[in-house]
């Protein structure tokens, strides 16, 4: 099994232990994310926008705030605006303000974007066994518990809202 040292043609030892975890974390999750990559680009969107599309099936047929897409994608993106607008223009996406409150903008899956999932979907459903089908159930399952322990609220500073403690 090659190292992250090795990969990264690193001479000196990492400071902590802890550094080279996060260190093989951030390298796994961008080598996944490449992978995962590779198989959405055939269908012209990238897999952030496949996320969003996902997200939005999956909240039919009401739809959602863009704050509410945001606070659900799996990574954080900074201009949910203009990711709407880039999937409004491939005709994948419909939005329309709030009658009650014009501030507000509602966002709904078109039905271009549902084809294009059903389209998707049976290679999209492949990807996780191509990228982590060597490892046992075992494996899976302990690295689900030890990437959920690492997200704890109580495991400060990290969290995925944004926020952490004050030292």
């Amino acid at each position: 099994m090659a190292s992250l040292k090795l990969e990264i043609v690193q001479e000196p030892p990492f400071s902590s232990v802890e550094e080279e975890a996060l260190l093989n974390l951030l390298r796994t999750a961008d080598c996944l994310q490449r992978g995962f990559h590779l198989r959405t680009r055939d269908w012209g969107v990238t897999s952030t926008q496949y996320n969003v599309l996902r997200i939005l099936r999956g909240a039919q047929p009401t739809g959602l705030t863009c704050s509410a897409i945001g606070s659900r994608m799996i990574a954080a993106e900074p201009d949910i605006t203009r990711l709407l607008a880039r999937l409004k223009a491939l005709k994948l996406i419909r939005q329309q303000r709030d009658r009650h409150d014009r501030r507000v903008v509602w966002t709904r899956i078109s039905e271009a974007g549902l084809a294009l999932l059903r389209e998707m979907d049976p290679v999209i459903l492949q990807v996780p066994k191509e990228l982590l089908g060597h490892l046992t159930q075992a494996e899976l399952t302990e690295l689900i518990r030890l990437l959920e322990s690492a997200r704890k609220p109580e495991a400060e500073p990290v969290s995925c809202d944004g926020n952490h403690a004050s030292r």
